[in-house]
């Protein structure tokens, strides 16, 4: 009896033996030891975690399984049913404002990867949780933590020019009012009505996918919330994979802000920084500052301001070049990163063909084994 229910949560069957548990009397009260739930796990400093090529199968198959009309998105009951064997459903109401939905606000699979992606990276002990409910191959040999990898130290990244790296954090710091909070809804697909009817609570944080030269990344955009502009950052705000400082072109004095936040923190810092000219559909206005933005990017060797609106059809390249530059940080120790489309097309060329490099080594020593 023992022998046949471990081989049903082994295959994934947890709902079966939960079943069985309810008829015997079992109720919501059964505990599961946390050495099952949450095996130990080490981070080191300056390294992350995603989720491995085994962990995107599952979750994969997972969303495939219940989502039984097979119309891409989740819905209520579906979601119900999928998180049945779990103490809470991993999420809450709000989780359609920070990953892509559908126009029902149901979850897409994208969306669903997207929540794990951004769980594993804040949340680890969170997501080994869940795995174990959801009924991830545990025995003998291995547990959740094959669903699991620890990226390489992100120093040892910008020294060998390269990054195996798929989940990068992006700080999006700007003055109040100046559109930081669209331009990060923005990025899941929300319009200005979303924005503006969820302005008392909105999420600190968006996650999407996005294609770094045919490779598929995934970007987490943090609204880095400013009470008073005179107001320190706290180490753990400029701390990211790439800043984003946002300001208003048609408000004379937001450029200011995003000019005393790089000079204050980032001029000397390794993280590479990237400019965007909100409310681009607005007439622009002289910036009351030293230097005009483009002169200012130009002066320190950033990229061209990039030009940004929330009430056209959004544009997706600047999320693209924002992954892009986490994925090519080290260009920006070379003031590279100027806005310099023969040096992108080149970065882009050499990234692909080292994935390409990798991809057949892997096969090859498949072969060999075989």
């Amino acid at each position: 009896f023992l022998y046949l229910h471990c081989l049903f949560i082994q295959r994934g069957r947890n709902e079966t033996t939960w079943t069985v548990l309810r008829r015997f009397g079992y109720t919501d009260n059964l505990q599961i030891s946390k050495e099952y739930l949450r095996p130990p796990i080490r981070i080191p400093n300056g390294c992350t975690s995603e989720l491995s090529h085994k962990g995107q199968q599952f979750l994969s198959t997972l969303f495939e399984r219940y989502d039984k009309d097979r119309d891409g998105a989740l819905s209520p009951k579906e979601v119900a049913n999928l998180f049945s064997t779990c103490p809470v459903p991993m999420w809450g109401p709000d989780v359609n404002r920070i990953i892509p939905t559908n126009q029902k606000g149901w979850i897409t699979q994208q969306g669903f990867m997207c929540y794990w992606v951004l769980t594993t990276l804040y949340s680890l002990p969170k997501t080994l949780e869940y795995l174990a409910y959801l009924g991830y191959p545990i025995n003998e040999t291995e547990n959740q933590l094959t669903a699991i990898q620890v990226t390489r130290e992100k120093r040892l990244d910008l020294a060998k020019k390269q990054t195996s790296r798929n989940v990068y954090q992006c700080h999006v710091i700007g003055p109040k009012g100046s559109g930081k909070t669209m331009f990060c809804r923005a990025f899941i697909g929300d319009n200005l009505e979303d924005v503006v009817n969820d302005l008392d609570d909105n999420p600190q944080c968006t996650v999407n996918a996005v294609q770094v030269y045919g490779q598929e990344k995934y970007l987490i955009l943090r609204d880095i919330v400013v009470g008073n502009i005179s107001e320190p950052l706290q180490p753990s705000e400029v701390q990211c994979d790439v800043a984003c400082l946002v300001y208003d072109i048609s408000n004379p004095k937001s450029f200011e802000y995003s000019a005393r936040i790089y000079l204050k923190y980032f001029v000397e810092s390794k993280i590479p920084v990237l400019i965007v000219a909100n409310k681009s559909d607005l007439e622009e206005v002289r910036q009351e500052y030293l230097l005009q933005p483009a002169a200012f990017c130009s002066h320190h060797k950033l990229p061209h301001p990039q030009s940004f609106t929330a009430t056209d059809k959004i544009k997706k390249d600047v999320y693209v070049k924002l992954a892009t530059m986490c994925c090519l940080a080290h260009l920006k120790h070379l003031g590279l990163l100027t806005g310099d489309s023969a040096v992108w097309w080149k970065a882009g060329l050499g990234l692909a063909a080292a994935t390409a490099v990798g991809f057949l080594v892997v096969k090859v020593l498949k072969a060999d084994k075989r």
